[in-house]
Formats: structure tokens, C-alpha cells, sequence
């Protein structure tokens, strides 16, 4: 009975153990909740007033604007204008360095071929110089005979000669 009533005890202890946190969760969940829709607000309130701010800086919607503020756009505006002049200023001075450079790199490539050129003309000219002129006959491989000796072209062969024109010869 008494281990019966120590069940009984239990349960209720934790019946009433899970309807409190559940009431505290339930009270969590709306606190998020709320948290959540807060912060929702407060980032449309902050998108509106960039949209102003974005239309005012086009020169749009100005009519709502007191003088101070019109004057506060016009600061920040020429404060803009001089930034982006001092980039675009930047970027001008960096490409003319850049073209000064390849200047001066195909002035240089430009000396260099000029003097392959004249080059190319002395060696040409020394060639026109030359005994015989530039033109060159290239040798055929003449053919050789029995013993191996080039033929020599122009003188007959040995054999055509006459027995008047030789020679005889005397052992003393």
C-alpha cells in the first residue's frame, strides 16, 4: 500500500513537474515570439529610412527635407563627388604610368629590330660584294673513278693522248 502510494505521489509530482514547464516553454515561445517581431519592425523601419536616403541622394523626394537637412545632403554629397574624383584621378595617373612604360618597351623592341634590319642589309650587301656576286653554284658530286680519284672535267682522259706525244724512256 505504501509502495502504492509512493506511485501514486510520484505521478502527481510529475504531472505537475511537466505542466509547469510546459506553461514555461508556452511563455519561452511568446517571448521569442514577440522578441522576433520587434526586431521584424525595427529592420523595415531601417529599409524605409535607406530608401529615403537612397531617393534623397538621386535628387528624389526633397520636398519632405527642411533646410538643414537639404544642406547635410549637400556636404555629404560633394563629400562623395571629391571621393570618387580622387579614385577616378588615381585610376587615370596608374594607366598613364602603365602606358609610359609600354612606351618606352616598344620604343626599345622598335631600336632593336631597326638593328637586326640593318644588320640583315650589311650582310646582304657584303654578299652582293663578293667576287662572282651573291650567286653561288652548288657543286654536283662528280664521279669517281676506278681508282677512286675524281674525274677532272675539261682535260681529256689519259688514254686519248698519242704515242708521238709520249715520251720514251732510256735506262743508262
Amino acid at each position: 500500500m505504501i509502495s502504492d502510494f509512493l506511485s501514486v505521489k510520484s505521478t502527481i509530482e510529475r504531472y505537475k513537474k511537466a505542466c509547469a514547464d510546459s506553461s514555461n516553454n508556452g511563455s519561452v515561445s511568446e517571448a521569442n515570439a514577440q522578441f522576433y517581431q520587434q526586431e521584424a519592425a525595427k529592420l523595415r523601419s531601417q529599409i524605409g529610412n535607406l530608401q529615403n536616403s537612397n531617393r534623397n541622394m538621386l535628387g528624389e523626394s526633397l520636398c519632405t527635407l527642411s533646410v538643414k537637412e537639404l544642406k547635410s545632403l549637400e556636404i555629404k554629397l560633394e563629400k562623395g563627388i571629391s571621393r570618387i574624383r580622387s579614385k577616378k584621378n588615381e585610376l587615370l595617373f596608374a594607366e598613364i604610368e602603365y602606358m609610359q612604360k609600354r612606351e618606352i618597351d616598344l620604343h626599345n623592341n622598335n631600336q632593336l629590330l631597326r638593328a637586326k634590319i640593318a644588320e640583315n642589309e650589311r650582310k646582304r650587301q657584303n654578299m652582293n660584294l663578293m667576287p662572282g656576286g651573291a650567286s653561288f653554284e652548288i657543286m654536283q658530286p662528280q664521279p669517281f673513278d676506278s681508282r677512286n680519284y675524281s674525274q677532272v672535267h675539261g682535260l681529256p682522259p689519259a688514254n686519248h693522248y698519242s704515242h708521238d706525244d709520249q715520251m720514251s724512256l732510256q735506262l743508262v
